[in-house]
């Protein structure tokens, strides 16, 4: 069993979505252009996540997509299967007679590994994987500083106290 590129961007562009629809509708493009995603694919995903009532569409200037539930209430298994993504490790897709003479030999393990799956899948809410992202980005080192842009700021206010930037990208302090 594995998860295709499918399952993987339609949860994906669902946090994506989730972190910014406080500030009102997000349209795909933005999306898209955030995550690397192509806007068509997403375009098709989106169509399959309001048919399933996970999204809703507001239409014109200012459109975009907001979540149709609580971000408490959608689940990854919630948004894996509204965009059809099979979650079968057994390679007869769940029938009972996948052998001539019946079940194959490794039958239960693969049926008992798809519920494990789904079980697990259903029990991370969108809401715990905001949470997680927004953490990491909490994380993350900051970014490094721009010398051209403290350069130009130098230029403009002379008098002020900016610190020399070295080329690893640290500022210089100065020793008094």
């Amino acid at each position: 069993m594995r998860l295709t590129t499918k399952g993987r961007f339609a949860v994906t562009a669902m946090i994506d979505l989730a972190m910014r629809q406080h500030q009102g509708p997000v349209t795909l493009a933005g999306i898209s252009q955030r995550q690397k995603i192509s806007l068509s694919y997403l375009e098709q995903l989106f169509g399959k996540l309001r048919r399933h009532e996970l999204v809703e569409s507001t239409r014109g200037p200012g459109g975009g997509y907001t979540l149709a539930r609580s971000v408490k209430e959608v689940t990854v298994a919630d948004i894996i299967f509204a965009v059809d993504e099979p979650i079968d490790a057994t390679q007869c897709g769940g029938k009972i007679n996948c052998a001539e003479e019946g079940q194959c030999m490794t039958h239960e393990l693969w049926a008992n590994l798809n519920k494990k799956m789904i079980e697990y899948l259903d029990s991370v809410s969108l809401a715990a994987l905001v949470d997680e992202q927004r953490a990491r980005e909490a994380k993350e080192a900051p970014r490094p500083v721009s010398v051209l842009r403290e350069h130009r700021a130098a230029l403009e206010f002379p008098t002020s106290t900016l610190q020399p930037i070295r080329v690893d990208g640290t500022r210089a302090t100065s020793v008094s």
